[in-house]
């Protein structure tokens, strides 16, 4: 159930309609849009008298949610989430769509900062690695650990870069936290609840990525975890499904970004890399998820992928990073909704696009 209160209802009206709850053992959540304030209930709402809420002074409405989805869902929070970083750069609303990129795995800090170099030379705020790393055998490389998290921190540093990585225990997640800007849920954690939980609890951007074998109403109900826990920067991230399509690792379901803009209001970025599995089709699937409306894309990319020590099948090649980053300029500009692209060298935010430039002339 939610509460709609009136635009013009003041801090007194809210904090009186939030007493009530509470003093009824109910708890509530206070949602805080650009022009009105919803106080979500949290839990059943079935036994709760509406009319006891409708006359309150400040209310607008009340409604009943019958979908599990509350903190996440449209209805609840009509304005889009956007996640705002130390800079001032944005991910999610209007914002510029924004690329993630790096190996998929910490192996050394040469391979880390030659790709760290290449990103930051391309524009690149965001510099994805993974120190932990969940792997079907229990014989592949699991990551460098802690080791990792320094060398990402170190090499971040020198260039100026946003840390990206995945935390796979509960227990680790305050100190991931310290080192990450985005903290990551990979595929198979999505309904670890109770890393979901903890994540709840840190005040770090969550990125949240969609289970193989997962709806997209369990996707949302795992963002719930992290939301109800009062962590509200939750970033969604589609990076393929299992079906019977063997030709890639899964299938990119597309159409989940569209469905989520509607259905909720969390930003949503796309995995391309882990979706097809094949480096020749990951620049291809990038230029049609930002057509598609995601908020970002999320990219491997390796200085040598046929040495990479994890996915390098699915890691692009230096050169091939350059090209994509060069198409996915374009198809910003094309669909007016630029990529951000920020120069390493002045240190400033701009948005890198040749029709840009034109119409700056014209």
């Amino acid at each position: 159930m939610i509460i709609i209160m009136h635009k013009s209802a003041g801090e007194a009206d809210i904090t009186h309609v939030e007493k009530i709850l509470s003093n009824q053992g109910i708890h509530s959540e206070r949602l805080i849009g650009e022009k009105q304030t919803v106080v979500g209930i949290i839990g059943a709402s079935h036994g709760i008298d509406i009319s006891a809420f409708t006359s309150l002074p400040g209310v607008q409405e009340v409604v009943r949610v019958n979908s599990p989805i509350k903190l996440a869902s449209r209805g609840a929070h009509p304005e889009d989430t956007v996640i705002t970083f130390s800079d001032g750069t944005r991910i999610g609303g209007d914002a510029p769509s924004v690329v993630i990129a790096g190996p998929c795995s910490v192996e050394s800090e040469d391979q880390l900062r030659r790709t760290a170099e290449l990103i930051r030379k391309n524009g690149v705020r965001f510099l994805r690695g993974g120190a932990f790393k969940p792997r079907t055998s229990p014989y592949s490389f699991q990551g460098l650990g802690f080791d990792g998290l320094e060398l990402l921190k170190k090499v971040s540093e020198e260039f100026g870069l946003f840390i990206v990585t995945e935390v796979m225990e509960p227990a680790h997640a305050p100190r991931v936290a310290e080192f990450a800007d985005i903290v990551q849920v990979g595929a198979r954690n999505m309904q670890n609840f109770p890393l979901l939980r903890q994540l709840g609890n840190i005040n770090k951007p969550v990125l949240l990525k969609r289970g193989p074998a997962s709806t997209i109403e369990e996707w949302l109900l795992a963002a719930e975890y992290i939301l109800s826990g009062g962590n509200d920067q939750v970033i969604l991230c589609e990076r393929g499904i299992r079906t019977f399509e063997p030709a890639l690792r899964y299938t990119l379901d597309l159409s989940a970004v569209p469905t989520i803009k509607q259905l909720s209001h969390l930003p949503i970025i796309v995995d391309p890399s882990h979706a097809t599995g094949k480096r020749e089709v990951v620049s291809s699937m990038s230029r049609a998820a930002l057509a598609a409306g995601s908020d970002g894309i999320i990219v491997e990319v390796h200085p040598d992928p046929l040495r990479a020590l994890s996915d390098g099948a699915q890691a692009l090649t230096f050169d091939m990073f350059e090209e994509m980053m060069s198409e996915l300029v374009r198809i910003g500009d094309a669909i007016d909704r630029p990529v951000l692209v920020e120069s390493f060298n002045r240190g400033k935010s701009e948005v890198r696009s040749p029709m840009s430039e034109v119409r700056k002339i014209v």
